[in-house]
């Protein structure tokens, strides 16, 4: 983190009940980040999630998910069983020093526990309260259980995800439940602005399924304008009447390359075309191109198939950072598609501070994890706790925070209550 970064927390006197599975880790980690206080309440023996591959150096137990990791920073763990009555009045009293409450249960299950939004509220006003679920609290498919396939597939995120003659892709990262809690922490800080305001708690409805309608927007606008229904296009993307490719094979991987002219691009385009011709790799046909007209207007999906395997040629012959340290002096629009080994080598990452090092004393080694998504000169961003062990602040929470003796701790884990 740079040097002009405060100390000082947004959420630093805030503390947050995340009882979220795997569709809401990322709205606790986003409130974690932020200073809050972020109890992660785990059934007894451990959520679920920590049995989620990979594992670290490939040894299967729930204490080494590196999926675990990459969702659980700035967390407290407690072990809690909210089926117990004894672990829903241990629940009770947490809310009273609580600010939020995040989970992502079946819509009316904490409301069968006694532990909705109604009966906290009565405890706690000022409680803001998420619940991230597949399809939201209301509407048809509202009960209907939901997976990140199923969220994917139900909001046109897939139709447009791979090539137009095979079938619909997911991306193969979880990427709908990432959509859904990164939603989900922003709709719960406009509640507690909200409650800054009129010191007034509301409950936040978020649906992973809706959060990702969000990032097709150009699908609906497109069928809205044009009546054209948009379909995925692998390395394509459709201009008017021709289809331009945008992925290229280089020496050592991919580019993503635009052939464009007009005002954008014509300076770029004969600056490409020279160092090609220079190189005995531009025939006649693509020297003869004019591309001060070259537009969505004058090219056509034929002219494109014969231009297209000239600059893949001669982007084979060079690799990803020759082409993009070249694109930056000559203007063509080109940029490399990189890899994670590429992006954790990144000189701008490094030059940014943005990749972490955690210690994990359990391992005896400092693991890597990306860093703050901002910077800013009021606010850091927190990186103070590795993912928790399982019930790890259990004495912490319930011995010196609540008050419970040694007997009566070791009574509730004998009763499989924490």
């Amino acid at each position: 983190m740079t040097n002009i970064l405060r100390q000082e927390t947004s959420l630093s006197p805030y503390r947050v009940l995340d009882l979220t599975d795997e569709k809401g880790y990322m709205c606790g980690q986003i409130l974690g980040g932020l200073g809050a206080d972020v109890l992660k309440i785990e059934p007894p023996g451990g959520d679920r999630g920590r049995r989620i591959g990979p594992f670290y150096k490939d040894i299967v137990k729930p204490e080494n998910s590196l999926y675990w990791f990459a969702y659980n920073v700035n967390k407290r763990s407690i072990t809690l069983g909210l089926e117990k009555s004894e672990g829903r009045e241990i629940f009770k009293k947490l809310i009273k020093a609580t600010d939020f409450v995040v989970e992502s249960f079946p819509p009316g299950h904490m409301d069968k526990l006694g532990l909705g939004y109604s009966v906290l509220s009565q405890i706690n006003p000022g409680i803001i309260y998420t619940a991230i679920t597949p399809y939201g609290q209301s509407g048809p498919y509202s009960k209907f259980t939901g997976s990140d396939i199923t969220c994917m597939a139900a909001s046109n995120y897939m139709w447009l995800s791979g090539d137009a003659d095979r079938a619909p892709l997911r991306i193969s990262v979880p990427q709908a439940y990432i959509h859904g809690g990164s939603e989900a922490a922003m709709a719960s800080l406009i509640a507690f602005w909200h409650r800054q305001l009129t010191g007034e708690g509301q409950v936040v409805d978020v649906s992973i399924q809706e959060s990702l309608l969000w990032m097709c927007l150009n699908a609906q606008a497109t069928w809205d304008l044009n009546h054209v229904l948009l379909k995925r296009e692998g390395q394509f993307r459709v201009f008017g009447s021709y289809r331009m490719r945008q992925i290229f094979k280089c020496k050592d991987g991919h580019v993503v390359y635009m052939m464009i002219g007009g005002s954008v691009g014509t300076r770029g385009q004969k600056a490409l075309v020279k160092w090609m011709d220079g190189e005995g790799m531009a025939n006649d046909l693509l020297k003869s191109i004019q591309w001060e007209t070259f537009d969505a207007r004058t090219y056509d999906d034929q002219l494109s198939r014969q231009l297209e395997p000239l600059f893949e040629r001669f982007f084979l012959t060079k690799t990803k950072q020759e082409l993009f340290k070249a694109a930056l002096k000559m203007s063509f629009l080109l940029a490399p598609l990189e890899n994670i080994v590429d992006v954790l080598q990144s000189e701008h990452f490094r030059a940014r501070d943005f990749w972490v090092e955690i210690q994990h004393p359990e391992f005896d080694a400092n693991l890597t994890y990306p860093g703050a998504p901002f910077k800013s000169n009021e606010v850091s961003w927190v990186f103070n706790r590795r993912p928790p062990l399982i019930g790890e602040h259990n004495d912490e929470v319930y011995g010196q925070e609540l008050g419970l003796s040694q007997k009566q701790l070791a009574f509730l884990k004998q009763s499989e209550v924490i």
